[in-house]
């Protein structure tokens, strides 16, 4: 969710904001927001702990209702949607020089695909490539650094 809110803006701005999204979010109860309506969409839409936007908003609860989807049908769980991309292994980038950090690679414009045909929205490449780094599909830290996978 903070990944799709963070479109366009800032990681400064959405980091400042995630307490909020979290109340909002009712503790990130992915049943109750995949049940969210219109009055829910109106309290949402003027509470100013979140990034007030209509289609983020609506992608929050779609988002919701695709995951739950997702778990219901029995095909695997989210997490083995997402990680046998990978082959269920970080991918270690040995990146020198922060110019050399891509946006996009062929793998976040697979599973950007299938996110999309699952029913996922705000959900492009660029997200998916940011929320792989964030949840550790991908390990981008330059080669130099001391969060880098294996130098802690």
């Amino acid at each position: 969710m903070l990944d799709g809110a963070q479109a366009g803006l800032s990681w400064k701005t959405i980091l400042h904001r995630s307490e909020g999204y979290r109340t909002a979010f009712d503790d990130w109860n992915v049943e109750r927001i995949a049940r969210y309506g219109a009055k829910d969409v109106a309290r949402l839409l003027n509470d100013p702990g979140i990034i007030r936007n209509r289609a983020k908003v609506a992608s929050a609860i779609t988002n919701a209702q695709a995951w739950l989807q997702i778990m219901e049908e029995g095909k695997g769980s989210f997490n083995d949607l997402l990680w046998k991309h990978v082959d269920h292994k970080t991918i270690v980038n040995r990146w020198k020089h922060s110019k050399q950090l891509p946006a996009t690679t062929a793998v976040s414009d697979a599973l950007s695909k299938d996110l999309k045909k699952a029913g996922f929205s705000f959900v492009g490449s660029t997200i998916v490539y940011a929320y792989m780094q964030a949840i550790g599909m991908v390990d981008d830290h330059l080669v130099d650094c001391w969060r880098r996978t294996g130098t802690r």
